[in-house]
């Protein structure tokens, strides 16, 4: 069993492909694709030792690769397209430093929003010049709607504990409600405040507490996108 299970994984990466170069634009598919043909393959390797021991390791891995291959693929094209659009249509937010787009290895993506643009100081209102930004955001996600998007508010270290987790999650209430005034599926949103726990540099710093005052936008894609 333990050899058809290594044959099982050389298969599903031989069926999702070579790997792809590092400005591969195909990048993040080809190597969901590989990464779902290897779980596919195991899996079905398991399943088909159980049901035929005469061979049938060998032959559930190569379907199970096919099927894992196409999903892990479809996952990552889907969240490809959603990449490039976020980029293109919040190319001048992102110039500007206003919007931080990134993807992550597990195929989510992070949108950071810097606090200093869309709060006033010690305010969870919405500051009207970024209203345009989020109605950017809501278009792609409807337009997308096969994920679920977590929002997190962040705040500096000034302030009370108490005062500052209270000021996150209503800076994140205050993003989730205009996303879902523009079209959002509320089902598909969740709002998190994480107060001062987690800064992304010093709070000793005026520049480093800017940076830690942030809402971020994580994007999780359905694992069943083909």
């Amino acid at each position: 069993m333990k050899r058809m299970m290594m044959m099982a994984v050389a298969a599903g990466l031989v069926l999702a492909g070579c790997a792809s170069s590092p400005d591969d634009p195909n990048k993040h598919t080809k190597e969901k694709a590989a990464a779902g043909a290897a779980i596919g393959a195991i899996a079905g390797a398991v399943i088909g030792h159980q049901q035929d021991r005469s061979g049938g390791a060998l032959r559930g891995a190569l379907i199970g690769a096919a099927a894992g291959g196409a999903i892990g693929a479809g996952v990552g094209r889907y969240m490809d397209n959603q990449q490039a659009e976020f980029n293109r249509v919040l190319a001048e937010e992102r110039r500007a430093n206003q919007v931080e787009i990134e993807r992550l290895k597990n195929e989510n993506l992070k949108i950071t929003m810097n606090s200093e643009v869309s709060f006033d100081y010690n305010s969870a209102q919405l500051k009207p010049a970024f209203n345009s930004t989020l109605d950017k955001v809501a278009d792609i996600l409807n337009r997308y709607p096969r994920t679920t998007i977590r929002i997190t508010g962040h705040t500096d270290s000034r302030g009370s504990t108490e005062y500052n987790q209270n000021l996150s999650q209503q800076r994140a209430n205050s993003v989730a409600w205009y996303l879902a005034d523009r079209g959002v599926d509320s089902r598909r949103v969740i709002a998190e405040g994480r107060g001062e726990m987690q800064p992304r540099a010093t709070n000793d710093t005026e520049a480093g507490r800017q940076l830690n005052r942030r809402v971020e936008m994580l994007i999780i894609p359905d694992n069943d996108i083909q």
